[in-house]
């Protein structure tokens, strides 16, 4: 039954009527109906759901950077939907239009079916479409998984404007892009409920100690504790996904950036082309020595080498690419020579005597010597046919060495431990003058060459080194 009345209305609602009567063409019965149920709709959700708009923005804003639960997306959108673009487009239009949160969307898409390159725009509210924008991404990517994975290419956000860009690509791919663009806090915070306990202390501690706190890998804490230098290339190479012989120096600087400052080893890294500034708080001198050596050791494992220089708050390292070359020149020489043992020791001996030519490479004398080492015990296990090393004929192939050095040396075999005496060294004492360079790099070598044969079974202690005014070396090998 149809009821015509004749009614009276105020301007003020004639306006918010307009809208409505424009959209029905002049058709005023129709506007009120519509007006009608859009009343009866927001009453149900009133009496239910509905977020006063202050508190639903706060929830826009906190939950930027998380993804909707599975569960709740597929509640949201129905993942049948991805079978057309074209009627997932026109449902979100009509949700939006529900909503009555004066969202436009527009979707371009190589094909209705599966496509392989999608584009949104989506213009309104700033939260709303950012919201928006996050929901949909997620939806099309973990939808397209099982058949053309969608990896998000680019998001250009402007004030009331968001494009996106997705294309074909691999599952793996496309999940991280998802990360990368719309889920930057997502694991942060599934990480902090998991275990709610642990982290709730440890930002106490942070908090209470004023960002004092040192955070590091428990394989760092157990050098420290060995006394050894640690390194830290666990957590780099975690962090890399790769080897730390395959990192690039200039990624390999701002890892170490952020490593060292988000454990709190340092206060602040400074990097200036490839020379590395690092501050710090430490008090004692020991301390600081061992961040220097470890940060040279790095470098090192990475493949430069660097010499550091400490003062009372900074480390200065400095890159020495032309100390590399020469030692790179040395090493490749003594692999091609024809001589083999022979040699390569008169080369190494060469290179000892001119060492006084080389200022300021202290640091780098310990890549040489380990480098060296390691390179006079393989020759010599291709001419003596070693298939493995013991303390034995670890024992032989260093008095070889040493007699060709004319240097003289005792061994003592106690076991599974050895004791190594140098008693006259040639190289170290020839002309009757002492250079701590050159004995430094004879002692590296032995460290190479030893580290060659046993890796990490084998500890050295040094019992006595040469010094001004006596007349032997003296340290303990144990095999472990």
């Amino acid at each position: 039954m149809t009821v015509s009345r004749h009614i009276s209305i105020d301007d003020e609602y004639i306006e918010k009527i307009r809208p409505y009567v424009e959209k029905h063409h002049g058709n005023f019965g129709k506007a009120i109906k519509e007006m009608i149920n859009r009343a009866l709709k927001y009453n149900s959700r009133s009496n239910s759901s509905a977020i006063e708009t202050s508190l639903f923005k706060w929830m826009l804003t906190e939950i930027d950077g998380i993804f909707v639960p599975d569960d709740v997306l597929d509640h949201m959108l129905d993942p049948s939907l991805i079978n057309s673009m074209k009627g997932l487009e026109e449902y979100l239009k009509h949700r939006f239009g529900e909503l009555e949160w004066d969202i436009d969307l527009a979707l371009d898409y190589d094909t209705d079916r599966f496509p392989s390159r999608v584009s949104i725009e989506m213009t309104g509210s700033p939260q709303k479409i950012k919201f928006i924008s996050g929901i949909l991404s997620q939806y099309l990517v973990k939808n397209s998984l099982d058949s053309t994975p969608l990896e998000i290419k680019s998001v250009l956000s402007f004030s009331d404007c968001i494009k996106i860009e997705l294309s074909g690509s691999n599952k793996k791919d496309a999940c991280k892009s998802l990360v990368t663009f719309f889920g930057e806090s997502d694991e942060i915070i599934r990480t902090i409920k998991s275990r709610p306990y642990f982290w709730k202390t440890m930002i106490n501690r942070h908090l209470l100690s004023n960002y004092n706190m040192v955070t590091v890998h428990r394989n760092y804490f157990e050098d420290l504790l060995a006394d050894k230098i640690p390194m830290g290339e666990i957590t780099i190479e975690s962090l890399a996904k790769k080897p730390i012989r395959e990192i690039p120096l200039n990624e390999m600087l701002l890892l170490i950036k952020k490593v060292y400052e988000s454990s709190r080893v340092a206060d602040r890294v400074d990097i200036d082309k490839d020379t590395i500034i690092v501050h710090h708080n430490y008090r004692t001198k020991e301390a600081i020595e061992k961040i220097r050596k470890s940060l040279v050791a790095l470098l090192e494992t990475n493949g430069h080498l660097y010499d550091a220089k400490a003062t009372a708050n900074m480390i200065v390292l400095r890159h020495r690419p032309d100390v590399g070359i020469k030692i790179n020149e040395l090493v490749d020489d003594l692999k091609t020579s024809n001589s083999m043992v022979d040699q390569e020791l008169i080369m190494f001996m060469a290179f000892l005597n001119g060492l006084k030519d080389m200022p300021d490479i202290p640091i780098s004398l310990s890549a040489l010597g380990k480098r060296i080492g390691k390179t006079l015990m393989q020759e010599y296990e291709k001419e003596n046919g070693i298939k493995k090393w013991n303390l034995d004929n670890f024992q032989k192939a260093i008095q070889i060495i040493d007699s060709r050095l004319h240097r003289e040396s005792e061994w003592k075999l106690d076991g599974n431990n050895l004791l190594y005496r140098v008693s006259k060294c040639n190289i170290v004492a020839e002309k009757n003058t002492f250079d701590i360079y050159v004995c430094h790099t004879s002692r590296e070598t032995f460290k190479g060459a030893l580290n060659y044969a046993f890796g990490d079974k084998a500890e050295l202690s040094i019992i006595h080194l040469l010094t001004h005014g006596d007349n032997y070396c003296e340290v303990v090998i144990r095999l472990t």
